[in-house]
């Protein structure tokens, strides 16, 4: 058994529990046990909401629920309040860690004890961070170069599975409530660059966990239609847009956490 004591693993979850029955099943395979697990409900429908209570006997997570649907904001941030442990690992439903995942976030945790610089650790992502240099064999470490211009910058943080500090909210703020969860996700994209964040990435970022969207069980998360369309003319519009907003929104957006 691997056991992590001084962690809280936080899932957030919204009418996917055979997802979460999945997550937790792998987890218990791998023989990884933390010292606290919070799955977060968004108001799931009647009979998701049903089987979270019987997922809840079989693995004694603190479940905590919401009348109705509230939304990302919400959800992380009544998940979040709910963590008792130093460390929290975040991560949805639809994830599966593969079979070296204990020994990488194990190595992680360590980094991060003895490095109380450090907010976040990444383990997953569409792509590479834009700015990276190596930290040894496994990680890399993220920066955010004085000049650098490249919209990609802001996904120093971004919705995936990390470790982090369960402390984040008093450095960066909490997410905000009301709007939707794409642009949750963008605000504290945005606090993590104005409060200067630091952090690692994993290297083998696309190996050590797996997103499941099962037609049964397909995200939950929707977004503009806009952003998810190819060709030439709308990638270069696209990538013009976020460019000026994403620049301009670092520098004027109303911090989340008040600046010190």
């Amino acid at each position: 058994m691997v056991f992590f004591p001084q962690v809280s693993l936080l899932i957030t979850h919204y009418n996917r529990s055979h997802s979460l029955q999945n997550l937790l099943q792998r987890f218990r395979q791998l023989d990884c046990v933390f010292g606290q697990i919070v799955v977060s409900d968004d108001g799931s429908k009647a009979e998701h909401a049903k089987n979270l209570l019987e997922l809840q006997k079989e693995y004694g997570f603190l479940l905590v629920t919401a009348p109705t649907n509230r939304g990302l904001g919400n959800n992380l941030n009544k998940g979040q309040d709910a963590v008792n442990k130093p460390f929290t690992l975040y991560i949805q439903e639809d994830f599966e860690p593969a079979d070296l995942f204990p020994t990488a976030f194990a190595e992680a945790l360590v980094i991060m004890e003895n490095r109380t610089e450090l907010d976040i650790v990444k383990f997953y992502a569409y792509y590479p961070y834009a700015y990276l240099k190596s930290y040894n064999e496994n990680f890399d470490e993220m920066y955010v170069p004085a000049l650098a211009a490249d919209y990609r910058k802001i996904y120093f943080y971004t919705d995936h599975p990390h470790l982090r500090r369960s402390a984040f909210f008093t450095k960066f703020g909490r997410y905000p409530e009301g709007i939707k969860g794409d642009a949750t996700e963008y605000s504290m994209c945005i606090s993590f660059l104005q409060h200067k964040g630091k952090g690692l990435f994993y290297k083998d970022f696309a190996n050590l966990l797996s997103q499941k969207n099962s037609a049964e069980e397909p995200s939950t998360m929707q977004r503009e239609n806009w952003k998810q369309r190819n060709g030439l003319l709308i990638n270069m519009i696209r990538y013009v847009y976020r460019q000026i907003k994403y620049n301009f929104d670092i520098v004027t957006q109303k911090p989340l956490k008040q600046m010190p």
